[in-house]
């Protein structure tokens, strides 16, 4: 996008010059081009040389800081690609238990091995996926040692267990590799174990592996089938992550002679690269985890004596190890966001590697410096016989200047076409790009508002902007652009949506079916799980901020708006707003954030929102969803009170109105236990988090007469489809309440 110049604001806004007077004479004998030739060159030698001697010691503390600065973001790297490869287990355990509640382990198991091969390939640290059955039939795809995915049956019978290991071949067809006997009981490890008593999806502490002893991790889930008096366990679904498999992932993303660790609290190691080698001679035992100490590596041994106080802070600790003749700057950090988890991913760098770079740019700074002074007295020279050309220049740059203001009024490559809204924040407008003709939507800040922020705010603004783009879920408002334009508008490119949001779907269509409602949430929670993965919380969850809309020739796709009052780590609130424009009859909802006050929509606002920001986290949005759902399902508030002190009041004292009584029509059970769960007063009372209320709402069983089907969603999209508007919509702030004075009266009162 074009954007207006420095040099041009300062060329176009000058002012004629004042007569010359007496007193400007030694002015304009600096200013002359033989002065200049003698004295910048002069002062810039004296700063030169002060700055040489001086400096190198700053120079010194600089590049050791550089050196740690690098060390902390490699650290963070790898402890990124660890937890991106554990998150691989939560959408393969959600394809696994979808599989195997329809496996019959009884039948022809080829297209259920197919399926697993299938959750393995492509997934590098990923060593095993399995089913676990009952009647201790355990099935699963593996990579054997040679790197070769591999498919194995086992069976109890009377004289043992009968194990058959099989290859793919081509042609879909399994071809037994071989057939053992062992002792193996799926139903007595301990996974299976805590899967069971646990009742939900966990984490295993790491343990051998049966076969292999190699150590490792699993991620263990029961998979149970029917409702009610009938509910039985069908099966133990696992995903497995062992010592080996994972060395080779963390071998790949080593730099130079960097050592990358991956282990736990005890001192047990889930992956080393550097002593792969020394690992695969080890005797390995059952009855114990792989230890550090079991390596007798003197870097290893010298880590650990260091690194017990530097384990339980977010960011990498860094501490010198020293082996020997060996000297190593290490850093550590978490491996997973769960703190009871334990792991840690440590990196070590050879000390002498890391500072080799940086000595001899030392080194080369007194040559620099030297080169600068001489330089310097060139451009000097250089600077007094371009002074005419860039006299004559400066009338092209104030030509050139005007021409930037025109493109900016158009922002550079988009043309607005026709104002959608208006406010006292801003306005929205439809705009299209001049070259590639997409249509968009563009929110411009008033000028006024946007000159009141602080450089604080306005890189606040940026940082909004940069987190919002980076969210990749289908079910975010997209952010194609965004800037400030030569006159201080703050201005977001967006896409534009063709619906309308959920509170003019239920006042103009009235309460929704459960099967649709389901169907939105489910799109809900997707975007606010990223959004949460990321450490944002959206803080304004409800219906006119969930945007139901065609997507080319898809229907009823979930859009979730205005970041507005998105809030970061540690609490702050970021204050840059992102709203949309919807082609659509609806309301346009658009904040800016203000010191003091209360802020968000008093009908779904969580509690612990309401008593202040300190106790705001993910739990916040889920209960704000649980009001929605609420409204979708009844078309009334959880809470209906006549003033804000009244309604506020309900959300931290009162419990909610049964939902049974006010449903018509089919209504799970098992939605009614998930609303009210997303309402408790205590987020500690709340689901644990988006990916958890996700898979719940997918354990819903709906009856056929009752599903809402992609065939229901286009006829009513064809009934029902809304007009483009020919007035704008309503205000941007009438949607949004501030609160201020009569906010923090109540929490006096309180």
């Amino acid at each position: 996008m074009d954007r207006p110049r420095v040099a041009d604001a300062q060329i176009g806004g000058g002012t004629p010059a004042a007569p010359a007077t007496g007193g400007s004479r030694v002015s304009r004998a600096l200013a002359s081009p033989l002065a200049i030739l003698f004295i910048i060159p002069g002062l810039v030698a004296l700063v030169g040389m002060f700055l040489t001697f001086t400096g190198d010691r700053a120079l010194r503390g600089s590049n050791l800081e550089s050196a740690r600065d690098r060390l902390s973001e490699q650290t963070r790297l790898v402890a990124a690609n660890i937890r991106q490869v554990l998150a691989q287990a939560e959408p393969v355990l959600d394809r696994l238990a979808d599989r195997v509640r329809v496996h019959d382990t009884s039948a022809p198991f080829e297209a259920f091995a197919h399926a697993l091969a299938d959750l393995v390939q492509g997934r590098p640290g990923i060593a095993y996926v399995s089913a676990s059955f009952p009647d201790g039939t355990f099935q699963g795809a593996y990579v054997d040692d040679d790197a070769t995915l591999r498919f194995q049956d086992s069976r109890i019978e009377p004289s043992g267990t009968r194990v058959r290991r099989y290859d793919f071949a081509e042609g879909g067809r399994l071809t037994m590799r071989r057939e053992e006997r062992s002792a193996y009981d799926p139903r007595e490890r301990g996974f299976y174990r805590l899967a069971v008593a646990s009742g939900e999806r966990v984490w295993t502490p790491p343990y051998p592996f049966y076969m292999t002893h190699y150590t490792g991790v699993t991620r263990t889930e029961p998979v149970y089938v029917g409702h009610g008096a009938t509910k039985r366990l069908h099966a133990v679904i696992t995903v497995d992550f062992d010592v080996n498999v994972l060395s080779s992932y963390l071998r790949d993303r080593q730099r130079g002679g960097g050592r990358a660790v991956l282990f736990a609290r005890d001192g047990t190691l889930l992956a080393y690269p550097h002593g792969a080698p020394r690992i695969a001679k080890l005797p390995l035992r059952a009855d114990r985890t792989l230890h550090y100490r079991d390596l007798e590596d003197p870097v290893l041994e010298a880590f650990f004596a260091h690194a017990d106080a530097t384990r339980g802070t977010a960011e990498p600790a860094l501490f010198p190890v020293e082996a020997g003749t060996e000297r190593f700057l290490a850093a550590v950090a978490p491996a997973s966001h769960d703190p009871t988890l334990g792991w840690f991913v440590a990196y070590l760098a050879d000390e002498a590697d890391v500072f080799r770079g940086l000595r001899a740019y030392e080194q080369r700074s007194l040559s620099i410096a030297g080169i600068a002074v001489a330089l310097a007295v060139l451009a000097g020279g250089l600077f007094a016989l371009h002074i005419v050309r860039v006299r004559r220049e400066a009338a092209e740059a104030r030509d050139e200047a005007r021409r930037a203001r025109l493109a900016a009024r158009e922002l550079g490559s988009y043309r607005l076409v026709s104002c959608l809204g208006k406010g006292g924040m801003g306005e929205v407008w439809k705009a299209e790009h001049r070259l590639l003709a997409r249509e968009a939507a563009i929110k411009l800040i008033n000028p006024e508002i946007a000159s009141a922020a602080t450089l604080e705010a306005r890189a606040r603004f940026r940082r909004e902007a940069e987190t919002l783009a980076s969210l990749r879920s289908r079910h975010t408002i997209e952010l194609f652009d965004y800037g400030v334009s030569d006159d201080g508008t703050f201005f977001y490119v967006m896409e534009l949506l063709d619906g309308m949001d959920l509170d003019t779907l239920v006042k103009r269509h009235g309460a929704q079916p459960a099967a649709r409602v389901i169907h939105f949430l489910l799109q809900a929670l997707s975007s606010l799980a990223e959004a949460h993965d990321a450490g944002l919380v959206h803080r304004d969850i409800k219906p006119a901020n969930l945007f139901v809309c065609r997507a080319a020739d898809e229907v009823d796709v979930i859009k979730v708006l205005d970041f507005g009052l998105v809030r970061g780590p540690g609490g702050s609130v970021h204050g840059a707003a992102v709203g949309t424009a919807r082609l659509a009859d609806h309301s346009l909802a658009d904040t800016l954030t203000r010191s003091g006050g209360l802020m968000g929509t008093p009908a779904y606002m969580a509690p612990e929102q309401i008593a202040g920001s300190h106790g705001v986290d993910a739990r916040t949005d889920l209960y704000a969803l649980g009001c929605v759902a609420f409204f979708l399902l009844t078309g009334r508030k959880v809470f209906d009170e006549p003033d804000t002190q009244a309604l506020l009041a309900a959300h931290v004292h009162s419990e909610p109105p049964r939902l049974e009584p006010l449903v018509h029509g089919y209504f799970p059970s098992e939605l009614d236990a998930i609303v009210r769960a997303c309402l408790q007063k205590s987020p500690e009372h709340r689901p644990a988090s988006a990916r958890t209320l996700i898979r719940r709402l997918k354990r819903i069983e709906i009856p056929p007469e009752h599903a809402w089907t992609e065939e229901h969603a286009q006829r009513w999209w064809a009934v029902h489809r809304p007009r483009q508007p020919s007035l704008p919509p309503r205000s941007f702030t009438e949607e949004l309440t501030v609160f201020d004075a009569r906010a923090n009266s109540f929490l006096r009162a309180k």
